[in-house]
């Protein structure tokens, strides 16, 4: 047992505790990380601390093994160490010693003996010094108001010689008991795919290569107790809020202890620190919560407590890439305009191909002007006519990749991203734009901010349609990949500074960059190019585990998928997509009088509803028959819902049974209503429960014993509206 003095904090937030030893000058350590375990006097947070320590082993250390949130090899941790890097082959150990240490702005004194500070959500910033090596450390960590621990590290060289830094991960430990582990998978139009399997000695680790986050990222890495689901069982999880190579891990050494970790990905070579100089982390965030769904809310209030988040009534959006593709005709655009407008939409949004020589993904790719072909006139007419309609115009752009064959490659060859003599191999016929070299950033920030001095645009569709590989800066070849995501969010903020208001979607081949690190710079995520709603309900789902409804990009498009070529009846897409930031992407003009008029109900509905499912909390159903997807929407103060019930496929059984309707006040009263819309009720024979009049049951009884659900065939869906009575 350890007989040191205590000197520890305490942050305590929504329902989370964190709990941090700073004794005897080093760096912070995690003592609890979970469930409040309320205020601690000296003497309990001591004894929580040597309770804590694990019994020596034969064949290991003669002293307990301190792990900090930057595991240090030298205190005898023999797992992966948060700090990996080297002065040509010396300070690779470093041993950090406290120099400095502030609570929220003020300062503690890191040699003060016996106290420990009971704290609300706040900040703890340490400052950290390895003499021997010459390294700086600041070490930032976080419990914000919705319960979320994040960290942040910066290591400085102070001293001579060059310093390699090749890893720096940040980590938070788990009990052993959270054996389960869940993350995702995922391609082109399948994001976000779980996968979940038991965790056993040694290192689950997903690596992010693809210079973004990826389609197959693994978003959000969870280690929970066996069976979790998501609305019980304890779960951790970690994410890395950044946007180029990255990684998650779970670890898991011989002496019992487990640690959730996280940082950004370095290529060799890619941070080499001169005298004096620094690199910052991303932030790393780390989300506890008894279920998956509070998991996931405590994520939804963090985005929605940063400034300028894009809330309230998200404005119903046409996007015209499934319309019309690259064929830019002003005639066929102003139709569907006009068509949009009858029916309600409020933004109209002009996709690729309104640019330089752009008439197929084969060119044009970099010269940010609009075409004297496809638009001898410019975007005045088609803008002018959209705003006329009383709608918002955006715009596509692609800032960071580049077609050779364009007037910008012909003139700048060298700020293509690559790695010598060779170009690298192609996708979707285009390689990277290289952002990192200050000349061509301020060439394509001149070439943006001209469009939008311009024109009338209030939002950007930002693409990002391949990975990197062989992503070097020339002439000399070296990595680039870490700059030039720098110079992503750099770019993003610039824009955003010169043109207030105008609202940035991250889109990547779909959903190919979702990471915190995009989301607490933009507005709105692309959840996918696949628009198939059989697809989305899954993908939807899952996406909705870090992103909150109103920036998931949600889109209803026409009959037959353009991805799958599965057919849809429009109630099944529409209530699909209406739990989301709803857009529409199909032709018009191919569509019946009958389709138009429910699609204007289906608009309504939203335009209704967006201000609970813009606000509320989500809850999802865990059930054992995977053909059934229930989820929803619940207002804060619990005064209403809006829940879905979707049949994904044919069942083994002939019904479902009864369908819970989770996360209201047990106390209060509440009346359940099927929602009539488009052709949701037509289809339900026999006659359900709600035939005659809406029910009336306590939030307890919705809640845990629920009501049968209607018969539906495989791919069809119903609505319910529950609302407080009484």
């Amino acid at each position: 047992m350890a007989t040191h003095p205590a000197l520890g904090v305490t942050l305590r937030s929504a329902g989370t505790a964190l709990v941090l030893d700073l004794s005897d000058g080093q760096i912070p350590a995690v003592l609890h990380w979970g469930a409040d375990c309320g205020e601690l006097s000296a003497a309990g947070y001591l004894a929580l601390r040597d309770a804590g320590e694990l019994p020596l082993a034969p064949s290991e250390p003669d002293v307990p093994v301190r792990v900090s949130l930057l595991p240090e090899h030298g205190a005898g941790w023999f797992g992966r160490p948060g700090l990996s890097g080297s002065r040509s082959g010396t300070a690779w150990s470093p041993h950090w010693q406290t120099t400095l240490l502030t609570l929220d702005g003020v300062a503690l004194d890191p040699a003060s003996a016996g106290t420990v500070l009971n704290h609300g959500a706040g900040t703890l910033i340490a400052t950290a010094e390895d003499a021997a090596g010459g390294l700086g450390l600041t070490l930032t960590v976080e419990l914000t108001a919705a319960g979320v621990v994040r960290t942040r590290a910066a290591v400085q060289n102070l001293g001579d010689g060059e310093y390699q830094l090749d890893e720096l991960l940040l980590c938070l430990p788990t009990p052993i008991t959270a054996s389960e582990v869940l993350d995702f998978a995922g391609r082109w139009g399948q994001e976000r795919a779980p996968q979940r399997h038991a965790m056993t000695v040694g290192t689950h680790r997903r690596e992010g290569r693809l210079g973004r986050t990826g389609l197959d990222a693994a978003t959000i890495l969870h280690a929970g107790t066996p069976g979790f689901g998501f609305a019980r069982g304890e779960v951790w999880g970690i994410h890395t809020a950044w946007s180029g190579n990255h990684v998650h891990q779970l670890e898991r050494v011989l002496s019992g202890v487990q640690l959730l970790g996280g940082g950004e990905l370095l290529l060799p070579g890619e941070v080499r620190l001169a005298r004096g100089e620094s690199y910052e982390s991303p932030w790393v965030y780390g989300i506890y919560g008894d279920g998956l769904d509070e998991s996931a809310r405590r994520m939804h209030r963090q985005l929605r407590a940063r400034p300028g988040h894009a809330a309230g009534e998200r404005p119903v959006t046409l996007n015209t890439w499934e319309a019309v593709y690259f064929d830019h005709d002003l005639d066929t655009l102003r139709e569907l305009a006009d068509t949009a407008a009858e029916l309600g939409f409020e933004r109209f949004v002009l996709d690729d191909g309104w640019f330089g020589s752009r008439r197929d993904d084969h060119s044009g790719l970099g010269d940010w002007f609009v075409s004297p072909d496809a638009w001898p006139n410019g975007l005045h007419p088609l803008i002018d006519h959209v705003r006329g309609l009383g709608m918002q115009f955006g715009i596509w752009f692609e800032p960071e990749m580049i077609n050779v064959d364009s007037e910008l490659a012909r003139a700048h060859p060298e700020w293509i991203m690559a790695t010598g003599a060779r170009l690298p191999i192609e996708a979707r016929h285009q390689q990277a734009l290289n952002l990192g070299i200050p000349e061509c950033y301020a060439h394509i920030l001149g070439a943006m901010c001209a469009v939008l001095d311009e024109y009338e645009i209030s939002y950007i569709k930002w693409d990002h349609n391949r990975n990197l590989v062989d992503a070097g800066t020339l002439p000399s070849g070296r990595p680039g990949v870490h700059a030039q995501t720098l110079a992503f969010y750099r770019l993003v903020a610039e824009l955003k500074s010169r043109y207030p208001g105008l609202e940035i979607e991250s889109c990547s081949s779909g959903g190919g960059r979702i990471d915190m690190g995009a989301l607490e710079n933009t507005d709105r995520v692309w959840v996918s190019d696949n628009n198939d709603p059989l697809d989305r309900q899954r993908i939807n789902r899952w996406t909705s585990q870090l992103v909150p409804p109103e920036m998931m990009g949600t889109h209803i498009a026409s009959q037959t998928s353009h991805t799958t070529g599965r057919t849809h009846t429009l109630s099944f897409r529409a209530l699909t997509a209406v739990f989301g930031h709803l857009g529409v992407e199909w032709d018009f003009r191919r569509s019946t009088a009958e389709e138009l008029a429910e699609l204007r109900e289906w608009i309504a509905l939203y335009k209704q509803s967006r201000a609970l499912l813009h606000d509320g909390d989500i809850v999802r159903l865990d059930h054992s028959d995977e053909t059934v997807a229930v989820h929803g929407v619940v207002a804060r103060d619990r005064s209403a819902a809006l829940f879905s019930l979707a049949s994904l496929a044919a069942s083994a059984v002939s019904n479902p049974g009864r369908i819970r309707f989770p996360g209201l006040d047990p106390a209060a009263g509440y009346r359940v209503e099927p929602l009539p819309v488009g052709s949701t009720l037509q289809s339900l024979v026999p006659a359900p429960w709600w035939a005659d009049a809406p029910l009336e049951l306590s939030g307890a009884a919705l809640g845990t014993v629920g009501l049968a659900a209607p018969l539906l065939r495989p791919e069809q869906g119903v609505l319910f509206r529950v609302t407080r009575v009484g």
